[in-house]
């Protein structure tokens, strides 16, 4: 057998044992940083499985490493398994039905990609180990992508220094290798101070918290036309004062995700957001605190790295599916609009009459930049990092949705999560064994940085993510 086979096989004779790890971890549905009871499941199946376990690194409580084998290269394996909150549904239901009514929900998928992620290392531990090779393998518990960062956390606190490459992936609607920037992206919040009065009988001694918000993004929003045109603004009033008309409201806060195509760029705007606040701070007699909640860099993809794990995917195949799949796939798409399922076919038109993905997408290095933000991106401008999307979920699908939610627990993301550590690991052990692969990562690395030195981009004052900014 060649690797690959190799591989594919120790995955799928732990197929049962992941698959009920994945479905506990979509039972838990834990937000980030509050993961606690499947970080504790992953670290469980990391030690039976031979790994040496350090909870609690990067001083984030939910965030771990299971570490095997000795020497170089040292591999990443990058795991995630936060879920959203207002996402409850029930899994392999084809219409909406909240298991608990504004409940969470892994509506990213990421009960999927922490699993995968997990079926990857044990892979390459198997593999390491029967071949008596050096290397090492690390599983990286990353809590809080959705929210908070926590790879950024972890880089700076300096946890993939001596990695040598990093593999991950993420659910999909489709098969890909990832060949895309992303925005970097920092989350802020802002809180405002005024004075409380009786809003009819002495207005004039009142100073509103609530108009300095409105103010300021009224503001932002004018702003809006004086960035470049990558850039994303958003914002949400987190504490609108309270619900009582004839108070003037004494405090108020909104947060606000800023997004550029680099973190100078998001830097810049952040300025000129903090600015406007102060203005309207100002405009109302108000006082402002800006509290810096977390921040993530844009990806930096490695092509190099990118057509070994595309050769490896393509050899692999994609999953195959039944007509019980298929059937549940074709009722999930019934319930999207027909832009979402549109979506992917515009990507690939071999998608147009399917309900599932069965084909892998050509492969196009460097694709333009994605407008979202990943923490991965801050991995990525430390060690050569790759990723593939692989199919979860029926063509079209949007993340963060009450289908994908749905999906998650059903034999169609099983089958992606399982192929997912597959292409990994066969990536990861193939650039093993040519070690001019990775030189060559190494080096298209330090070209895309293209003379600027990773600088983390949450700041040193801010020692965690802090979950009361929201």
């Amino acid at each position: 057998m060649n690797y690959r086979d190799i591989l594919s096989k120790t995955i799928e004779e732990k197929r049962q044992k992941l698959i009920s790890v994945s479905d506990q971890i979509w039972d838990y549905a834990e937000t980030g940083f509050e993961e606690f009871q499947s970080a504790e499941l992953l670290c469980k199946t990391l030690e039976e499985e031979g790994f040496n376990v350090e909870k609690g690194v990067g001083n984030i409580e939910t965030a771990f490493i299971g570490s095997f084998g000795t020497g170089k290269p040292i591999i990443a394996v990058l795991g995630e398994f936060d879920a959203l909150s207002g996402l409850s549904q029930v899994g392999g239901e084809t219409n909406y039905n909240p298991v608990k009514a504004g409940g969470n929900g892994h509506g990213c998928g990421h009960n999927l990609l922490g699993t995968g992620a997990l079926a990857a290392a044990i892979a390459i531990r198997s593999y390491l180990k029967e071949n008596n090779l050096e290397g090492t393998v690390r599983y990286y518990g990353c809590p809080g992508e959705e929210i908070g960062s926590g790879k950024t956390f972890m880089v700076r606190e300096g946890l993939f220094n001596d990695v040598d490459y990093s593999v991950c992936w993420h659910p999909w609607s489709r098969n890909a290798v990832w060949s895309m920037g992303s925005l970097a992206c920092y989350e802020v919040s802002f809180r405002f101070s005024g004075k409380s009065a009786h809003a009819a009988d002495s207005p004039h001694l009142g100073r509103s918290a609530l108009d300095a918000v409105e103010l300021m993004n009224v503001g932002v929003n004018y702003l809006r036309e004086h960035i470049i045109h990558e850039a994303r603004i958003h914002y949400a009033i987190t504490n609108s004062g309270g619900f009582s008309p004839n108070v003037v409201q004494e405090k108020a806060d909104v947060l606000y995700f800023i997004r550029a195509p680099r973190v100078s760029q998001t830097e810049e705007i952040y300025q000129r957001v903090c600015d406007i606040a102060r203005g309207a701070a100002l405009m109302t007699g108000t006082q402002v605190e800006i509290d810096f909640a977390s921040a993530a860099s844009n990806i930096l993809p490695n092509n190099t790295l990118e057509k070994v794990m595309h050769d490896n995917f393509v050899a692999l195949g994609v999953p195959q599916y039944d007509e019980k799949e298929l059937q549940f796939a074709q009722a999930i798409r019934a319930t999207l609009p027909e832009a979402d399922k549109r979506a992917d076919i515009q990507i690939n038109k071999e998608l147009a009459g399917k309900d599932l993905a069965d084909v892998i997408d050509p492969f196009i290095p460097s694709n333009g930049v994605m407008a979202g933000t990943t923490d991965v991106g801050d991995v990525s401008w430390i060690v050569p990092t790759v990723q593939c999307l692989v199919a979860c979920e029926p063509v079209g699908t949007p993340l963060h949705t009450w289908q994908v939610v749905s999906t998650g627990k059903t034999s169609i993301a099983h089958k992606g999560m399982l192929h997912a550590g597959k292409v990994m690991a066969a990536t990861a052990i193939e650039v093993l064994h040519n070690p001019d692969i990775l030189e060559k990562a190494k080096m298209e690395l330090i070209e895309q940085r293209d003379g600027e030195e990773y600088i983390s981009p949450i700041p040193p004052e801010v020692k965690k993510y802090n979950l009361q900014t929201i």
